[in-house]
């Protein structure tokens, strides 16, 4: 008798553990096995702050929640995380490892050893201490460069995911519907191409890092009531279809996006939070998106103690899940116990948290949270050089972090950590740079005051010329988090645009005064500046806003305007040095550091140079000053109108006949600068347009092309923008709209061809029975360098049939160059 050889095998795994399985499977399977009260557990945030001292994470208490006992949560599981770097100043190495040590207590506590997903925001750069603070979106919006905001998201989730992050509440989709809301600063623009484009590179680039980009929000909210926060919004089919969906559909369409956040508003009496029109029939069964949707923050609650229609937090939350609310965010109310009790109580189908959950646990499964092999240890702590438990080093000379201990071990020496991550480093800067170079618009330059020659003194005058944080916006670090902390290090360097003249001129003799506050009563300071500006070659005013959150600055989330009159005595002070330097030669350039476009008044025809930027970042006055000087050649266009009179709102470029200027109305909404305008230093010419056909069918495509030369004597971009002319419709059309645009750099006496392919489905809107069509007739495409500074028109005509189009009509003009293809080739 032989003995028998047993062959040893592997254990088996669950199946929710193995990668080789469909992430839909392995959701299942999992969901199979799950009680309901541990399905509703990963359906919840916690909204939570990391250890500075590297240990677990504490729940951030907010006003608007009763006190979450951790402890007693996690044995039934956890789905999100909410804002660890986030809520509180936290050194980004012990942060990550405070967030590694949480993760593990986590996945240890439930049953199934599933981790929670980390989510923070990232609307213009992480939101984290120590980390790169970018331009605000709406600078973005200014650079009319796609591959530059991809690059900076890229930059922007490597970071993220390097210390542990998944997910990022960005970007935001709302489309200007009128400039005195607060959070301007947080969108793109007033153009919903504009804002689709770009909105969509960002994803990709964020995306593109391996982490969850988050669509906000969805939909409507910029277009709330007078321009107040959260306040109701009342537009009609026609404009929600035609304008505030647009970027969200090209979003879905082209970016991989895998998440969308709702809106907290209600239109026309529905709230986006319970609206299933919205979040499932057109989001998911139209649109297609499959991945999670989430709610803004306290947003499901509001159901009940906002909108009024729910009577109970187990109603609100039955009416969340039934619209398609897969996840309650910052923190555990309605998906807690009132969402169980509905469900006991046959209010709420558990088939609704079975969708909902299993959408969660996909992306989990997707992200590699429920891997066998999952390892909770970010980039940015794996081969670290630290001090160890011992303190003894390794045989290269340097320590290691690990020792002979693991990094989730007390006798780790934590504070050797401290300072060993880069979150600022020279490349990020150097991203910022460029995306704050390229936002600076040149609104007006009378002849030659710009760039400075030379100027033996300048005065720096105004209440952002001194403030290192003029720069950022609501949601920068600093700002965001770093306000309630005064006594912590900003953690990044922020250069006043008074230290940034300074090193740009280092030959020039630099003075200042304040001459006002941002938004105070206060005049004595104007005396000061008279005195200061007298004494100069050269003034610079910078101007602007403070960001700041609900009602603590003049820009940002809940800081809505009454009028577009800049802040406090800004105008005053304006005026006063106008009057002061006039006749003086002495010339005055206005500066502006803001989250929204201000009127200027007498500065639009006065001043010798006016220069915008929209919150610019931390290399944002590095970016000024460079223009200032000529270092920098302005490139930059606005995504937003500057008015000429600041009651005369909601106006956007974006408006129907009856919407522009008349003779019946005494109110003249014509902007001072419109949507697009941005001066350079050359000159360009645009000749030889060449259109083969001038017509096209319906389902067709109209050719054509010309020429754009640098006449100047500088190096210089042209941004060439198309837009669509509809003269005759069966519905009211906007005057014109934006379809197209391509940035051309040309060198002095350089040319290129440029060549563009506009499909007839570009001029598809939706018509009267609710559905998109392309109608035959006439229409104009106009190229121009701006909005109102029109070079070239294309008179052409669609024939044939009327034509309905769905979501996966072309979205897109196509251009390119000479130059472009003969680099390629």
């Amino acid at each position: 008798m032989t003995d028998t050889v047993v062959e040893e095998t592997e254990p088996v795994t669950e199946p929710w553990r193995d990668p080789d399985l469909a992430p839909e499977l392995r959701a299942d399977a999992l969901i199979s096995a799950m009680t309901l009260r541990e399905k509703a557990a990963q359906l919840v945030g916690v909204w939570v702050g990391a250890s500075d001292d590297g240990g677990e994470v504490a729940p951030f208490q907010h006003e608007m929640e009763a006190p979450v006992d951790l402890e007693a949560l996690l044995p039934q599981g956890l789905g999100q995380l909410t804002r660890s770097f986030g809520t509180a100043p936290v050194d980004p190495a012990l942060g990550a490892l405070s967030l590694l040590r949480t993760q593990r207590a986590i996945a240890g506590a439930n049953r199934f050893g599933i981790p929670a997903l980390a989510h923070e925001e990232c609307l213009a750069g992480f939101a984290a201490w120590g980390a790169t603070a970018y331009p605000v979106p709406l600078a973005w919006g200014a650079t009319f460069d796609r591959a530059l905001i991809r690059r900076m998201a890229r930059a922007i989730g490597d970071d993220m995911r390097s210390v542990g992050v998944h997910q990022g509440l960005a970007p935001v989709l709302d489309v200007v519907r009128d400039a005195r809301w607060g959070r301007v600063e947080e969108t793109i623009g007033e153009d919903p191409y504009l804002v689709g484009t770009l909105g969509t590179a960002y994803v990709q680039g964020l995306e593109s890092a391996g982490v969850v980009a988050t669509l906000k929000h969805f939909a409507g909210y910029s277009a709330s009531t007078a321009g107040r926060n959260l306040a109701p919004v009342g537009m009609g089919v026609r404009e929600r279809a035609d304008v505030i969906l647009p970027p969200f559909e090209m979003a879905i369409r082209e970016s991989g996006v895998r998440s969308v956040m709702h809106a907290y508003t209600d239109t026309d009496g529905v709230p986006s939070a319970a609206d299933e029109h919205l979040l499932t029939e057109l989001l998911r069964d139209t649109w297609g998106f499959t991945g999670t949707v989430v709610a803004d923050y306290f947003g499901i609650a509001f159901l009940q103690t906002l909108h009024g229609v729910a009577g109970t937090l187990g109603e609100a939350a039955g009416a969340a899940l039934a619209a398609g609310v897969d996840v309650e965010l910052p923190t555990v109310k309605a998906y807690g116990e009132p969402l169980l009790k509905a469900v006991a109580d046959g209010k709420v189908p558990e088939a609704l948290v079975d969708r909902a959950v299993r959408r969660v646990l996909i992306q989990k499964a997707q992200l590699g949270l429920l891997d066998a092999d999952w390892d909770p240890t970010p980039a940015a702590l794996k081969g670290l050089g630290a001090a160890s438990a011992d303190g003894t080093a390794s045989a290269d000379g340097t320590a290691s972090v690990h020792g002979t201990a693991d990094l989730t071990d007390a006798g780790i020496d934590t504070e050797a950590l401290r300072g060993r991550v880069d979150l600022d480093p020279p490349a990020n800067r150097a991203i910022a740079r460029q995306v704050a170079e390229q936002s600076v618009v040149l609104l007006r330059n009378d002849g030659d005051t710009l760039p400075l020659d030379r100027p033996a003194t300048i005065a720096v005058i105004g209440p952002n010329a001194h403030t290192p944080t003029a720069v950022l916006g609501c949601y920068a670090f600093p700002v965001h988090v770093g306000g309630q902390h005064p006594d912590t290090p900003l953690g990044i360097e922020l250069p006043t645009l008074r230290e940034a003249l300074v090193a740009e001129f280092p030959g020039a003799r630099i003075v200042s005064a304040l001459g006002a506050s941002i938004d105070g009563a206060d005049t004595d300071g104007f005396a000061e500046a008279v005195r200061v500006a007298r004494g100069a070659d050269a003034v610079v005013l910078a101007l602007g806003d403070r960001a700041g959150l609900f009602g603590r600055g003049t820009s940002g989330e809940g800081c809505d305007a009454e009028s577009l009159t800049l802040p406090g005595v800004q105008q005053q002070l304006l005026d006063t040095l106008l009057d002061t330097l006039a006749g003086t030669g002495t010339p005055l350039i206005v500066t502006l550091l803001a989250g929204r476009p201000y009127a200027l008044g007498r500065a639009a025809t006065e001043a010798a140079a006016v220069v915008q930027s929209f919150f610019p970042g931390e290399e944002g006055t590095a970016a000024v000053a460079g223009i200032l000087s000529g270092r920098v050649e302005p490139s930059g266009r606005l995504p937003v109108s500057v008015p000429r009179r600041p009651g005369v709102q909601p106006s956007t470029y974006l408006a129907a006949r009856l919407g522009k200027a008349s003779e019946v109305s005494s109110i003249d909404p014509t902007a001072a600068f419109a949507f697009g305008h941005g001066l350079t230093y050359t000159r360009f010419q645009w000749t030889d347009l060449d259109v083969p056909r001038l017509h096209t069918g319906t389902d067709g495509e109209i050719a054509l092309a010309f020429t754009v030369r640098n006449t100047g004597r500088r190096d210089g971009t042209e941004v060439v923008q198309l837009y669509l002319h509809d003269p005759v419709a069966s519905v009211v059309q906007p005057v014109q709209r934006l379809v197209g645009y391509h940035r051309v750099a040309l060198a002095p006496g350089e040319s290129a061809r440029v060549e563009v392919t506009v499909p007839a489905d570009l001029a598809a809107f939706t018509g009267r029975d609710g559905r998109r069509v392309v109608e035959p007739g006439e229409l104009e495409l106009r190229l121009g360098a701006s909005s109102t500074d029109l070079r070239l028109t294309v008179v052409c005509a669609l024939t044939g049939p009327a034509r309905t189009v769905d979501h996966t009509r072309r979205l897109h003009a196509d251009f390119t160059t000479d130059r472009e293809r003969d680099s390629v080739s």
